[in-house]
């Protein structure tokens, strides 16, 4: 009888195990976004290489929002927002700020760390 127990409990806690560790659906759609959009030019190697031009939060969202307008993919706020955040939590894990990314007219239409270079 405790044997059926030990069994029961060990299969309960299997069958729970997957569905306490889901992600929220924001955090998939994101994924989902990259997965499909841009996976297929944008490896891991993009995310950390020498060069890199996300330093902080707004150059994040400007990077995905400008990259979703080369790619023509008419993404609204709240997708730029979770593709920025599933980024943000795979690759660069940088403080995220109530920045937009939205370019400015103060900076001619550039933001992040380069647009007081202008």
């Amino acid at each position: 009888m405790r044997d059926l127990f030990l069994l029961t409990s060990l299969a309960c806690l299997l069958a729970a195990g997957p569905a306490a560790a889901q992600t929220s659906p924001s955090q998939n759609r994101g994924t989902l976004l990259y997965s499909t959009h841009c996976i297929a030019c944008h490896t891991t190697e993009v995310h950390w290489r020498g060069r890199k031009l996300v330093t902080d939060w707004s150059s994040l969202m400007v990077q995905v929002r400008r990259w979703q307008s080369v790619q023509q993919l008419n993404w609204n706020d709240d997708d730029i927002v979770q593709v920025a955040r599933h980024l943000n939590a795979r690759f660069y894990k940088i403080k995220e700020t109530g920045d937009k990314g939205v370019p400015s007219a103060a900076t001619g239409g550039a933001t992040g760390p380069l647009a007081s270079r202008r």
